[in-house]
């Protein structure tokens, strides 16, 4: 990955819980491209704020907030973000730790080098 792309684990991060609903919430810096695995069940992604260009399975869209895209299981998808981004992922669990929700909505599938290929393209 180049210097504009980035791991979750370098970004700024909230994560909130209540009533079944796990939301993800990450301030993406204009330029960072930040790619996502794949889940297990169809998601919900916000665009609270800002501009980004979405890429899901190789078709992309630009979004300005606030925007909201489903996202269906077992595709990659990422951003890039054109303006500095409020992004949110939301997905049903009843999972409240911080910790070890990933561990239980990233599909069993999700592959590096996929994730990889798609960092790269957002970057051009």
């Amino acid at each position: 990955m180049n210097e504009n792309t980035s791991v979750l684990a370098d970004l700024q991060l909230q994560h909130h819980f209540g009533g079944g609903v796990y939301a993800k919430e990450t301030i993406i810096p204009a330029g960072l491209v930040l790619v996502q695995h794949k889940h297990a069940h169809d998601h919900l992604s916000i665009l609270a704020s800002g501009t980004v260009v979405l890429e899901v399975e190789g078709e992309r869209r630009t979004l300005v907030g606030p925007a909201c895209v489903t996202v269906e299981a077992g595709k990659h998808h990422g951003v890039r973000a054109i303006t500095e981004a409020v992004w949110y992922c939301i997905h049903a669990t009843d999972n409240t730790d911080a910790e070890t929700v990933d561990g239980k909505l990233i599909a069993a599938d999700s592959r590096a080098s996929d994730m990889q290929a798609m960092a790269e393209a957002l970057a051009r």
